[in-house]
């Protein structure tokens, strides 16, 4: 451990380690509240919901709420760590996890805070007795060095993935101290999406430190870390892989509104074949969800034991008069729906609440869509988990790396995370694309990953680079063929074996005075003067990519966007979600027009 640790630690070092460091709360706009602020605000845990809804315990302790806050200037370097954790400072502030460091519900609100240490004390249930204990962070931005009484218990590297830890040998009876270390400069040199410690534009503020849920639980010597879940409708299945270090035996039960339907028992790590008779297939217009309990064994005794979910649904490249189209359970589905950026006024990367992280997709279903893409940015599992159960189709992103580009080094460490991220995501049903690379940020080899992603997962579709208009000659790799085109929409003929689609166009903009992040913000793209003009050209551009459906071979679309976003004055909802900007009626309605097509 000690020499992985070094290693990425050395791989890590970078410029940005030692930068200055304010102390004044960052407030660079107005501070805009949503509906679910003040609820945030005054909750004693937030985001109570268990965090993991594929892989569920039924005993775990939420570790949200207020902990001890050191950053700013004086706080040590939190990447070149020492094994025992410094002590905090006799007066120190509070943080709410898990919001980020820069968020008003953070309670700290500072940019920049490169160095980031949390601690807090617990309490181990006293029914755990005999277990083993695991710490799981959903994520943390960027890199996390965990303490639990003065003892380092283990390092991560990535702001987009879960990590856990046992720390059973730490513990001790009565309060336990648990220390986290964030180095986060916000730079080029990891996965950034559209962070920014100069936030202007099509650029939002950072996101550092803990940003989703830190939770504890026990488990068995031998238990499921993780489920790799893979329909297969043509043969009525479900290829299964228990992911657990263990001599034991797996036991896998599918049940369809309650009732076994299906079941399989073997060995972890290897491939089992679950029968499952009669699918009845996930879609946006029947997103049915069977349920699945996970069983490992020692002879008689049951030794761990989880809940998950898994939808039965196909995705393919098929040709229909002539024409390739993504086929969803056999059929061409004309997919369309908004770009998804995921950032809140309150909270940044991390919804205020779990209603809130439902809301956005909740509306993206009542607007008509049947998409959506979640733009350079990896959410919580109960984002998944919302869009599995309402019912939409995810194009997911992958976060970019400037420096990736140019930096060998960098570049395999993206390559890696990347495919930390497929692993993570490979169960869940919702997710039918892969976005490796957007309009060149941070790109490389295009070809080379293209095979890659195919060959880490091909039941979903790959989508190398969405804008390929970004780049001298699109290289010819890939399930679909990306262009961006903004106000738009316009088109280009479909090429042989790659699906047609329009990754980005719209960018249609209405200033609504009283909800905007900037008051004097005038982003981006074509700025309407009403809610009735920017309705009508909606409805417009819908009715010519219809016809690009029809003449050009377009399977696919996505609006820019959801919701305003800081200067972005672009979405469906302004930034606070508190003012419907077009006349939904209208949007809905050309929206299923075009959704219908090719039925």
């Amino acid at each position: 451990m000690r020499l992985l640790i070094s290693a990425l630690v050395l791989a890590l070092a970078g410029t940005a380690a030692h930068a200055q460091e304010p102390e004044k709360p960052f407030v660079p706009g107005v501070r805009l509240t949503t509906p679910w602020t003040d609820a945030a605000e005054k909750a004693a845990v937030p985001l109570p919901e268990y965090p993991r809804p594929q892989l569920v315990r039924k005993e775990w302790l939420n570790l949200n709420g207020p902990w001890d806050y050191w950053g700013g200037k004086g706080a040590p370097d939190a990447l070149h760590v020492p094994a025992n954790p410094p002590a905090f400072p006799a007066v120190v502030q509070k943080v709410r996890v898990p919001y980020p460091v820069e968020s008003r519900l953070s309670g700290i609100e500072r940019l920049g805070e490169v160095n980031l240490w949390y601690r807090r004390s617990f309490e181990i249930p006293a029914n755990w007795a005999g277990q083993r204990v695991r710490i799981n962070f959903g994520a943390v931005d960027r890199v996390a060095t965990v303490y639990v009484n003065g003892t380092r218990v283990g390092f991560h590297d990535g702001g987009y993935t879960a990590f856990s830890f046992d720390i059973t040998d730490q513990l001790k009876p009565g309060a336990n101290e648990l220390v986290v270390a964030v180095f986060d400069p916000s730079t080029g040199d990891g996965m950034v999406g559209k962070q920014s410690l100069k936030p202007g534009g099509i650029f939002y503020t950072p996101s550092s430190g803990i940003w989703q849920t830190v939770w504890l639980e026990p488990v068995g010597a031998a238990h499921v870390a993780r489920l790799d879940l893979t329909p297969d409708v043509a043969k009525q299945q479900l290829q299964l892989i228990v992911r657990a270090d263990a001599d034991a035996e797996v036991e896998a039960v599918a049940l369809r509104d309650g009732k076994p339907v299906g079941r399989v028992t073997g060995r972890p790590g290897t491939e089992l074949t679950l029968a499952v008779p009669k699918p009845r297939l996930w879609s946006p217009d029947d997103p049915f969800l069977y349920d699945l309990k996970v069983t490992l064994k020692r002879g008689d005794k049951v030794v761990d034991q989880v809940d998950s979910y898994f939808g039965m649904r196909s995705i393919a490249v098929g040709v229909v008069a002539g024409v390739p189209r993504p086929l969803l359970n056999g059929k061409f589905v004309f997919q369309f729906g908004p770009l998804d950026q995921g950032f809140w006024p309150d909270g940044l990367y991390t919804a205020p609440t779990d209603e809130a992280l439902k809301f956005d997709l909740q509306a993206t279903k009542d607007l008509g869509f049947n998409m959506v893409r979640k733009h350079i940015k990896v959410e919580p599992a109960r984002w998944f988990y919302w869009a599995d159960k309402l019912g939409l189709l995810v194009w997911q992103d992958m976060p970019q790396a400037w420096d990736a580009e140019t930096n060998l080094t960098v570049r395999a460490r993206t390559e890696g995370q990347m495919r930390e991220i497929v692993d993570q995501l490979r169960s869940v049903p919702s997710i039918v694309t892969w976005v490796i690379f957007n309009e060149s940020w941070g790109d490389f080899e295009h070809r080379r990953m293209a095979d890659a992603f195919k060959a880490l997962d091909a039941s979903r579709l790959v989508n190398t680079h969405s804008g390929i208009n970004f780049e001298p000659a699109d290289q010819g790799k890939g399930d679909l063929i990306d262009l961006h085109d903004y106000p738009g929409p316009a088109w280009v003929n479909w090429q042989p074996g790659r699906v047609a689609v329009l990754g980005e166009y719209g960018g249609n903009s209405l200033r609504v005075p009283g909800h905007m992040y900037r008051p004097d913000s005038k982003c981006c793209y074509l700025l309407y003067e009403s809610k009735e003009a920017v309705t009508k050209v909606y409805v417009e551009q819908a009715a010519r990519l219809r016809e690009y459906a029809a003449t050009q071979g377009l399977s696919a679309a996505v609006y820019t966007e959801t919701t305003d976003v800081e200067e972005e004055l672009n979405g469906f909802f302004t930034y606070d979600r508190q003012v419907q900007k077009l006349d939904f009626a209208q949007v809905k309605k050309a929206n299923r027009a075009l959704i219908q097509f090719g039925r």
